[in-house]
């Protein structure tokens, strides 16, 4: 069981792995705690937000919308590869999921099929909003797909997970697509050659 990295310690991991990293607002207390615990973590999700524009999306990520509060994720990983936090707590990213992929992620053992959403995603993960519009043509840029490979990889290294501690939302929860544009296992292999 792992403790949520304080926010000094997650803005100094992705720093510390070369990020740029953007603070936005008083993002270090700004959360849904209220709502339920964060914590024990297991893992980072990764999720694209249908919306294009950096400064639009990380306003929406921050401050939610009528349907769903903010913060709607831990960091904002906008096509430029900057990180822009939000958020330190927990999150409005991860919704209900499936409690066997819960329990890979644990073991870090290959992903079952999500079948159900019987699970408080919000409570183990930490969460990436990345901007694209995921419809499958909004290119992915190099450099933010290397942010992504970096910022997962921070939280790894600092809480001694592998790269099978990264999973997408489309495999946590049934009838979810993002990320769209790129596969989930070539990432983790290039989150584990960065661990290396």
């Amino acid at each position: 069981m792992a403790a949520p990295m304080s926010a000094s310690s997650l803005l100094d991991a992705l720093r510390d792995e070369g990020l740029t990293v953007v603070e936005v607002g008083d993002w270090r207390h700004h959360n849904r705690n209220h709502k339920g615990a964060w914590g024990p973590v297991h893992g980072v999700m990764i999720h694209h937000t249908v919306t294009k524009g950096s400064e639009r999306t990380v306003r929406i990520c921050r401050d939610g919308h009528a349907s769903l509060p903010g913060p709607l994720c831990h960091g904002v990983i906008t096509k430029d590869g900057r990180v822009h936090l939000v958020g330190h707590g927990r999150t409005n990213h991860a919704g209900l999921g499936d409690d066997n992929v819960l329990r890979a992620v644990i073991a870090e053992k290959a992903l079952p099929h999500d079948n159900e959403a019987n699970t408080d995603g919000n409570r183990h993960f930490y969460g990436f909003e990345c901007e694209n519009l995921g419809d499958g043509e909004d290119p992915w840029p190099a450099a933010q797909l290397e942010a992504i490979e970096k910022a997962t990889a921070a939280i790894c290294r600092h809480h001694g997970w592998s790269a099978r501690s990264v999973i997408g939302h489309r495999e946590w929860q049934p009838g979810k697509v993002d990320p769209r544009g790129f596969a989930m296992g070539t990432m983790r292999e290039r989150i584990a050659e960065r661990l290396k």
